[in-house]
């Protein structure tokens, strides 16, 4: 029997550490054109391609173009195509079909990308709009991708907006024809004294009025939300104001209130006081407010005091000027001048969200 020693940790081998994870070499992937591919298998579509060795198939172009392909390859990549081959009766050694109505180079490009799903940069420039007729036409959905990504990162521009909208519309390309949408929204001036838009205008007046209905409604939406934020504005600020009276009142702030500062110049957190403060102060020695007419300031200010009076929750305590008095005021207002205050109020309290806690509890004085 062997001896259990031989079996101890120290005596036994343990297994070779696995080697190391490979490095990626460099050398292996280039990128040519757009696709990550190997060099060695780029090179064979672009010589299968080129060199059209075996081809069955002759694709017939404007200007009398020929292009040579394999069947089998632009049979798989479209359906479309293969369909066309299927239909061709003639018994040759060689298949025919026609790709008309675009340039031959991007007909060349297409069939191009059947085999190798690559393309050139520069080819992409010249025929992106042949090429995503092409691509929707003969149903080949990732080359559609492609036409869209690179309309969306470089290619769109205020010249062929109107031209590729179209197209987006007529290819079932969705968001390249929002994208084409908020462009022409956006620099509708320019795109309308464009040679596209003159185009549409007489090949497409429908489209053409349905645009400019578009441009007008939202027109209407932005001049609405400028409104909107405007009042909202103005809302947060009358609010602010509201605050700043009762920090005033209550606590004293500069040359106004029971506590005056120290440094009548120094700022205190809230925005709104220096205003407060000097229109109070004209409210005090205006020599106009009892004139019919008046004062335009003292109307202001008269107005802000009314406004805090309809929010104080506690007017026999609150230490802002005429709270309690402008209060008992109220039950005597028409029922429209009431209405019109609630929805102002309403709207100020909005600004901050505070449901039924407002802020101007805190013009009742704590130490009572």
């Amino acid at each position: 029997m062997e001896n259990m020693d031989d079996f101890s940790p120290e005596n036994v081998l343990a297994p070779p550490p696995p080697p190391p994870p490979m490095k990626k070499s460099t050398d292996l992937f280039m990128q040519r054109s757009n696709s990550f591919v190997s060099k060695a298998t780029r090179d064979s579509w672009d010589r299968m391609f080129d060199e059209a060795h075996g081809a069955d198939v002759l694709i017939h172009t404007d200007d009398n173009g020929l292009i040579y392909a394999h069947s089998n390859v632009i049979g798989m990549a479209s359906d479309v195509i293969r369909g066309m081959m299927k239909q061709h009766k003639r018994k040759s050694h060689r298949k025919s079909i026609s790709i008309l109505g675009v340039p031959h180079d991007a007909v060349r490009v297409f069939i191009r990308f059947l085999y190798s799903s690559c393309y050139e940069k520069q080819d992409m420039e010249d025929f992106a709009i042949h090429l995503l007729v092409l691509s929707h036409v003969y149903v080949v959905p990732h080359l559609k991708r492609v036409c869209e990504s690179e309309f969306e990162s470089s290619l769109l521009n205020k010249e062929n907006v109107i031209d590729v909208f179209q197209l987006a519309l007529l290819c079932d390309a969705p968001r390249l024809g929002l994208l084409c949408h908020r462009m022409i929204l956006k620099n509708f001036e320019e795109v309308s004294t464009s040679q596209g838009w003159q185009a549409m205008k007489e090949s497409h007046p429908r489209l053409q009025k349905e645009l400019l209905r578009s441009v007008a409604y939202e027109l209407n939406s932005l001049k609405q939300r400028n409104r909107k934020q405007k009042e909202i504005q103005t809302y947060t600020q009358l609010y602010e104001a509201m605050e700043a009276f009762v920090h005033i009142c209550r606590d004293g702030c500069r040359e106004i209130g029971p506590t005056k500062t120290e440094t009548p110049h120094m700022s205190c957190g809230f925005q709104a006081c220096n205003g407060l403060e000097q229109l109070l102060k004209h409210l005090a020695g205006c020599k106009l407010r009892s004139i019919p007419g008046g004062c335009s300031r003292c109307k202001r200010m008269w107005q802000l005091l009314e406004l805090h009076s309809r929010i104080c929750v506690d007017s026999e305590q609150c230490k802002v000027p005429l709270c309690s008095s402008l209060k008992e005021r109220m039950k005597t207002q028409s029922r429209k001048d009431e209405k019109r205050w609630k929805l102002l109020v309403r709207n100020v309290l909005s600004t901050k969200r505070i449901g039924g806690s407002p802020f101007f509890l805190q013009a009742i004085d704590v130490t009572l």
